[in-house]
């Protein structure tokens, strides 16, 4: 959740900034680094890799244990369910900033700060002001420049140190709403190895630095101050300890209904499993005094993978508020991704008070300040999320598309697809895509939305036969505008060895239908008469008398592309022959009956072919 003492040290030597003094800095590096000659990096890197093992231990392993569950009597969070949004905090220009091999520059924090804004975060943390010049100025832009909308409060972190504290309400001077947020930390591992002090000694210095800062925001009263206090690494805590040091804080800052304290329960590493952590946000709930005077605030990392869900039932388990970042930016694995929580939320109905409705622009924000790319798989924002190759997804996709558009309002059930992508400014453009894992599905629905073509059951299976035999000849993905262009090969451009040059249908004063036909047959000019009871038969009989190709019409289809008088039409037509062959044709022009005779030379010409 928050910089160690190290990393403390470490920015402000970076930045330059008189944040730690000397003597703390001596201290803390003294502890770390026992000799007098701080040891290269390459030379720290080796020292580590020496102290690893060579590999995974077999069976029975002894280098790491079990976290012990919860002794939970009666829990309640298994039955319970999200109905509404949590309080929402931004950490993308503090946790997530401190996590970037680059860090952003204060342009390019103002440009995330305007987007969290418009996204609607009502809660941002800009930094840690006493750890870093940088930090500090952008804090100061903030405010001077008038830059925070009034609804936006600006949240500071800060370590439970006289000197840093101090230099955060410099940082906040002349702020309307601030939060201060205060931490220190207190698992067991920490205070044996890191410190060297007792629960006593750690919980001391929580109350000494809670009581500093109630004192310089009672001489602020201009500024509405809200409190937050961090037991860092509070899944990794005795929990009655950490309930002990809460209630500590607690009862020097005297939070009411009205000026709650939050008290922010981090899973800086996580460690276990999501239930585990749903167990102990219950248990602290249960147990904590005072708690309608208390807003529970979650800051899951995401070490094994499960930050979404610890988050999702820390909810349920009853905490009230969460903070995280854009796409899950924060160090190691990184930090919650509030998006996902957010979209995840809105799938199940419930209104996320996040508008991510600019999926897309919101992520190209994030890439440019940060210099971070989203995952193709990441959830929602990634490129091939909303995206089937498989045959039988784009069919089960393309049949639920063709459902949503009969019914009006209806509820979203469209398989394979959580989600409708337009609401997160996505197009389905991406959602169908070919490779040699596709079936008819897929390359019927590209024909269709793309293109208007809407083919005939049979003719989609016939196609996708022949998208399936080019896609394992390329070896790859085949793209929407390659598709038409097969399509157009294969069925409407379909010349040879037949070109149907003129066509002329006549009704005879007995009803029938006679028809000439001027066609390029094997390069010589033919023409072709026939007699039936329409100008499709009457050109069949043609083909026949003319000893092309024994064969009967199946099926017609026909279609227009588009409006208006000058539209044109696409026509589909099916033969069989005799040994149980059959074609399928298509062809387009602005008269549907010439569409019709193309489309039977159509599937003339590739029965001979």
């Amino acid at each position: 959740m928050s910089p160690t003492d190290v990393n403390v040290v470490a920015a402000t030597a970076v930045n330059g900034t008189n944040g730690v003094n000397g003597t703390t800095q001596e201290k803390v590096v003294g502890a770390l680094l026992p000799t007098s000659t701080p040891p290269s990096p390459a030379n720290g890197v080796h020292a580590i890799n020496e102290r690893a093992a060579t590999g995974m231990q077999k069976h029975p392993i002894s280098k790491y244990r079990a976290f012990a569950p919860v002794p939970l009597k009666d829990r309640t969070w298994p039955d319970k369910q999200i109905t509404k949004a949590p309080l929402w905090c931004s950490v993308d220009l503090r946790d997530g900033n401190q996590a970037l091999a680059i860090p952003m520059s204060i342009e390019e924090k103002l440009d995330m700060f305007r987007l969290l804004c418009d996204i609607g975060f009502k809660q941002i943390e800009i930094g840690f002001p006493s750890a870093s010049q940088i930090e500090f100025d952008f804090c100061r832009r903030l405010i001077e420049e008038k830059l925070i909308p009034d609804d936006v409060t600006v949240q500071v972190l800060v370590q439970a140190r006289e000197e840093l504290i101090r230099r955060s309400f410099e940082a906040l001077e002349g702020a309307k709403q601030a939060i201060v947020h205060l931490y220190n930390s207190t698992n067991p591992a920490q205070r044996r190895i890191v410190f060297g002090l007792s629960k006593d000694e750690i919980k001391a210095i929580a109350v000494r630095g809670a009581t500093l800062i109630k004192e310089l925001a009672d001489a602020r009263p201009q500024t509405r101050w809200t409190l937050e206090y961090s037991p860092e690494s509070f899944v990794l805590t005795e929990l009655e300890y950490s309930l002990e040091v809460c209630d500590a804080v607690a009862g020097v800052w005297q939070p009411t209904v009205e000026n709650k304290i939050i008290l922010n329960l981090p899973a800086t590493v996580e460690s276990f499993t999501p239930n585990v952590h749903a167990d102990q946000i219950e248990w602290f709930c249960n147990n904590l005094k005072n708690r309608e005077t208390a807003i529970i605030s979650l800051h899951t990392h995401n070490d094994r993978g499960t930050g979404t869900a610890a988050t999702e039932l820390g909810l349920l388990a009853g905490a009230d508020r969460v903070e995280g970042t854009l796409f899950g930016n924060g160090e190691r694995t990184g930090n919650l991704d509030v998006t996902t929580v957010a979209l995840n939320l809105y799938t199940q109905g419930v209104d996320p008070q996040l508008d991510l409705s600019d999926l897309p622009l919101i992520r190209d924000v994030y890439e440019r300040c940060t210099r971070m790319t989203v995952h193709e798989r990441h959830p929602y924002a990634g490129d091939l999320v909303f995206t089937a190759f498989s045959g039988s997804h784009q069919d089960a996709i393309n049949k639920g598309f063709a459902a949503m558009n009969s019914e009006a309002d209806a509820l979203w059930e469209v398989p394979y697809l959580p989600l409708d992508p337009k609401d997160i400014g996505r197009t389905y453009e991406a959602i169908i895509r070919y490779n040699s894992q596709s079936g008819k599905g897929g390359a019927a629905f590209i024909l269709e939305n793309y293109f208007g073509f809407t083919l005939p059951k049979m003719m989609r299976v016939e196609f996708g036969k022949i998208m399936n035999r080019v896609a394992d000849e390329l070896g790859r993905e085949i793209a929407i505008q390659e598709i038409y262009e097969i399509f157009e090969r294969e069925y409407l451009g379909r010349e040879t060895p037949i070109k149907l040059e003129k066509f002329r249908a006549l009704t005879t004063q007995s009803g029938d239908v006679e028809c000439r036909a001027h066609v390029v047959w094997n390069g010589e000019n033919k023409e072709l008469r026939g007699q039936g009871n329409g100008p499709i038969d009457a050109f069949v009989e043609a083909l026949r008398d003319a000893n092309v190709l024994p064969f009967d019409i199946l099926n017609f289809a026909e279609h227009s592309l588009e409006g208006g008088a000058e539209a044109r039409a696409v026509s589909y037509i099916q033969i069989g022959q005799p040994d149980g062959a059959t074609f399928y044709g298509a062809a387009i022009d602005t008269n549907i009956e010439l569409a019709s005779i193309k489309a039977v030379v159509s599937a003339v010409n590739r029965a001979l072919a």
